[in-house]
């Protein structure tokens, strides 16, 4: 990863308005801020989620709090716990979706 020069910025999450995305059940609320070629967010998602669409983005995602699952097409699975973090570099063989049963909240770098 190569991070832009954006200069230096502290972001305090609870000040960033949250934006709703609906997954395929529940929801997600991703907190987010985005230069050229960079995105960060928090995301809060609600018990029950599961995400609409399989990714093939790059993420470092590490877990806050709860619980998420990442889920690979080709069937693996990778429980995360508070304090885990799981890496995936863009457009591999590693198409994503992510799911929670108890609801997480999330820091994701892409």
């Amino acid at each position: 990863m190569k991070i832009p020069h954006t200069g230096l910025e502290v972001i305090d999450w609870d000040e960033v308005p949250a934006v709703r995305y609906p997954g395929e059940t529940a929801s997600a609320d991703w907190r987010s801020r985005e230069v050229p070629g960079l995105r960060v967010r928090r995301v809060d998602y609600a018990a029950g989620y599961l995400a609409d669409h399989w990714c093939n983005r790059g993420h470092v995602i590490h877990v806050l709090t709860g619980t998420l699952t990442v889920e690979l097409r080709d069937g693996r699975e990778f429980h995360l716990k508070p304090g885990m973090s799981w890496i995936v570099a863009d457009h591999g063989d590693a198409a994503h979706r992510t799911r929670t049963r108890d609801g997480a909240e999330v820091f994701i770098v892409d």
